[in-house]
């Protein structure tokens, strides 16, 4: 699009960016391909890129960049005696994670990483909220394996019942001299602590942070541990070295949100554009948002793992389920998993 009233491109672009943006999609003069502002197709993503084992002091780690949004995430694995949980049973295998919190996301958005983000202000919605979204996910994805933050200990069936502190004399021992064999039970976790930390933003942070938690995830290797009932703790091995996550799914968040053209709440005439991972400016202008979660993990299939809307009404089930849309989607996740695997 070019400007008919002496206006530099960037210029008017910061004066009117509505107008700008919709004389970009929906060209007047007929020649113009439609664009948006910063010369993305509609359906066209950043390229990301990923790189693991960035900190030296985490259990694993990634940092993220799409465009202008860079983050950081690193996963710190930490030790909990079961006999510290109130709430603790050795027969609950189903929701372990979540009743017991052994995944704790934790997101801060660095001052300079955006004008937007003041110093010395408490922590923002937005970083309440997708802390809140990234915990959800990581529950509903399943994409922790449970066996693997559990620390196994041989205890005497009648001990079973008592408390998880009253030890064996011999936690090796299999068999005692009355005869009973000894039990395999839960006698401590591994919670991992997930610190995602925005260091640069330019919109669509969902879907960069849940990147990295995903790519440090899979990078995160846990020592080998063992309860030593004599100093009544967990003890790592220095000899075996760590193992990683049994991670086998590859979940990818991809978001869009909707342009009507309109800069008020009037009804619109039916006119919309879906713009694939918004930036900054896009997403201020824009008032509705779909995140899908997929995974295309098995070759020649697209899981839809989750869908969340935010405000509007354009986005209808029919349009989600479109083959235009899944296409973007699967795109997307082939660039994640690419980057991610390397």
């Amino acid at each position: 699009m070019s400007s008919d009233i002496g206006l530099p491109r960037a210029t008017f672009a910061k004066l009117s960016p509505h107008p700008y943006l919709l004389a970009n999609l929906d060209p007047s003069d007929g020649t113009s391909s439609p664009s948006r502002s910063n010369g993305r197709s509609q359906n066209e993503t950043r390229a990301p890129t990923v790189n693991l084992s960035s900190l030296s002091h985490a259990h694993g780690s990634a940092v993220v960049r799409t465009g202008d949004t860079t983050v950081i995430c690193g996963v710190r694995a930490e030790t909990l005696l079961t006999s510290n949980i109130p709430n603790f049973r050795d027969t609950n295998r189903e929701t372990e994670l979540r009743d017991y919190d052994l995944l704790v996301p934790n997101i801060e958005l660095a001052t300079g990483s955006s004008p937007q983000f003041l110093p010395g202000g408490p922590p923002t919605s937005l970083a309440q909220t997708l802390s809140t979204r990234i915990f959800s996910l990581l529950h509903s994805s399943k994409i922790v394996d449970p066996a693997d933050l559990r620390i196994w200990d041989k205890r005497m069936e009648d001990e079973v019942a008592q408390t998880e502190d009253e030890q064996m004399d011999d936690a090796d021992d299999a068999y005692v001299d009355n005869g009973k064999p000894a039990k395999d039970v839960v006698i401590a976790y591994w919670v991992l602590y997930i610190d995602i930390f925005f260091i640069s933003f330019d919109g669509n942070p969902f879907d960069a942070a849940w990147a990295a938690t995903v790519a440090a995830l899979r990078d995160t290797k846990i020592p080998v541990a063992r309860y030593d009932a004599d100093r009544e703790m967990v003890v790592c091995s220095r000899s075996t070295p760590a193992q990683p996550l049994n991670i086998t799914s590859m979940p990818i968040a991809c978001t869009a949100v909707i342009f009507t053209g309109k800069e008020t709440d009037r009804p619109t005439d039916g006119k919309f554009w879906l713009l694939a991972d918004p930036d900054r400016l896009e997403e201020s202008l824009c008032d509705e948002s779909v995140t899908v979660v997929v995974d295309c993990s098995k070759k020649g299939a697209t899981k839809l793992l989750s869908v969340s809307r935010h405000g509007g009404t354009i986005l209808t089930p029919e349009l989600l389920t479109s083959k235009e849309f899944i296409s973007w989607t699967s795109k997307r996740w082939e660039q994640f998993a690419q980057a991610i695997q390397g």
